[in-house]
């Protein structure tokens, strides 16, 4: 991605005031709530749950279910409706994905507004099509005022990606599906709805594939908070910090960097991987059709440092200030 000389200070600006970022703070008040470590009672021999991840990892015989659940926003919903259904479904596999894991089913909740919710839920069949993932329940019922929809996923992992287990010295690669364009304009960049079936799953299921393959060390989806906020959240889950080149981050041609860098874009990935898996992972991503190159490495200074050319700048330092407040667990 293209950067203008001596724009770095005034970008890390940009991205760390950008709202959706400021939307994950909001998180702090679960990590107060909930705390960091939970167990069950009904299921003590699964042992402690950690909270704060992509995805709650429940412990079951030789690997883990994984359960996910996202609320998409209602001004995508009245604006969009048909894709805020087909992206309610796919954010959640992107969650499971990110953990290493293969989804398994959905549920949705869905409260109709002032409509009849019929793209919406159009939507949500065409990505249960598409990616081969069931709706298999939820809730459907009927307020006053916009409609809402939240979705829950479940699925499985032979072998668990967290975001806790980063560490100082791996390198941070970007995997991002260049092959889209925005959808209106906003940071929806959408290189889902005019694949195939069979190329969404096969991108989808090479996370768990890399995982199990011991080639993937910690892995988080990049979300509305953008990459630099999708690797904060990485970040502050594994007490380490980082230099990131965002000159490096794939992106399409001539793109605007304020915009690709805090856009949802439909497929796309920060990863943790040893010095000598690098190359392997890239082609591995490549050969999918999808972008995938070595933006940074991991420190152990809590600190997100943005770096291009002879430039630095701070993006975020979490000895200071935390994000979501889901910090390394003890």
């Amino acid at each position: 991605m293209r950067l203008k000389p001596g724009c770095l200070a005034a970008l890390a600006e940009r991205l760390r005031t950008r709202a959706e970022l400021g939307f994950k703070r909001d998180v702090e008040r679960a990590a107060r709530a909930f705390g960091r470590v939970t167990r069950s009672a009904w299921f003590p021999s699964a042992g402690p749950i950690l909270n704060g991840d992509d995805a709650a990892a429940l412990l079951d015989g030789d690997g883990h279910l994984l359960l996910a659940a996202e609320g998409i926003r209602p001004e995508l919903v009245a604006s969009d409706p048909w894709f805020a259904g087909y992206c309610s479904l796919m954010v959640n596999l992107n969650d499971i994905a990110a953990m290493g894991g293969r989804p398994w089913a959905v549920v949705d909740v869905l409260f109709l507004g002032d409509g009849d919710g019929d793209e919406v839920l159009e939507g949500m069949a065409a990505a249960s099509r598409a990616f081969g993932v069931p709706v298999v329940g939820g809730h459907t019922s009927r307020v006053v005022g916009p409609t809402l929809l939240a979705v829950a996923v479940l699925g499985r992992s032979r072998r668990l990606l967290a975001a806790s287990t980063a560490r100082p010295g791996q390198v941070v690669l970007a995997a991002i599906d260049l092959n889209g364009s925005f959808r209106g304009p906003g940071g929806n960049f959408d290189a889902a709805t005019t694949a195939s079936p069979t190329s969404l799953r096969a991108r989808l299921a090479l996370l768990p594939e890399l995982a199990e393959a011991k080639l993937l060390c910690a892995g988080k989806d990049v979300s509305m908070a953008g990459l630099c906020g999708s690797l904060l959240m990485m970040l502050e889950s594994s007490g380490t910090g980082a230099v990131l080149d965002p000159g490096c981050v794939p992106a399409p041609p001539d793109v605007d960097p304020v915009r690709w860098l805090t856009s949802f874009p439909s497929f796309g990935f920060v990863l943790a991987v040893e010095e000598a898996s690098v190359h392997e992972v890239c082609a591995r991503f490549r050969g999918a059709g999808v972008a995938c190159a070595e933006v940074g490495r991991l420190t152990g200074s809590r600190q997100l440092v943005l770096a291009h050319g002879t430039e630095r700048a701070l993006y975020w330092d979490l000895s200071v200030e935390s994000l979501t407040g889901f910090g390394a667990p003890e």
